[in-house]
């Protein structure tokens, strides 16, 4: 079957010219919905579309935009529909998976993804390393000033009180005391 999906973003917007254009285009189906690109649950029609997608089927759009607003989506879903065995159609900008040439975009869609996956990746990891060189530690920010933090180590160092306890007087958890005190014997807190 071809399906055929017709979206316009705003209520005041009409999707007369979509569903003529998917008409002559001899879709049997259209999904046709006033409602953002941006969030794919939020779209009642489209999830409608996904549901009734068999392999072998199609689905047609007029324009690309009208299927998703980033381009992240848009590749999972060209992922989905090639998975799936369902041939993709974008009237206006000439793409059908059906053809050799449409593949052809279709792989370059996806390989031009998996590059911004791995800026993204490289731009993280460079920002990561550049806060640990100024000496950030990432995470929240620390709740504790350094004095406090100061008696927690004091009263664990003493030996005088149960861990139990040192966590219900500091009211902190296991775990945070136990970062304190690993973060003291590497040096990274002055214990005065």
């Amino acid at each position: 079957m071809k399906f055929g999906y017709a979206r316009v973003s705003t209520t005041d917007q009409s999707l007369d010219i979509q569903i003529e254009e998917l008409t002559k285009w001899g879709v049997d189906r259209i999904f046709a919905e006033k409602a953002s690109g941006r969030d794919t649950k939020n779209r009642t029609e489209f999830n409608k579309m996904m549901e009734f997608l068999r392999e072998g089927d199609t689905v047609v759009v007029t324009k690309l935009d009208r299927l998703g607003r980033n381009f992240k989506q848009l590749v999972e879903l060209m992922e989905y529909f090639n998975e799936h065995n369902i041939t993709f159609v974008s009237i206006k900008d000439g793409i059908d998976t059906s053809t050799t040439m449409g593949k052809f975009m279709f792989h370059i869609l996806a390989a031009v993804a998996e590059m911004e996956r791995e800026l993204i990746l490289e731009r993280t990891q460079a920002g990561r390393e550049a806060a640990r060189a100024r000496g950030r530690l990432g995470g929240r920010p620390q709740k504790k000033t350094k004095f406090q933090i100061q008696r927690i180590l004091e009263d664990y160092n003493n030996k005088d009180l149960s861990i139990n306890e040192i966590c219900e007087i500091h009211e902190i958890s296991r775990g945070t005391l136990y970062r304190y005190v690993r973060l003291a014997k590497e040096g990274k807190i002055k214990v005065e």
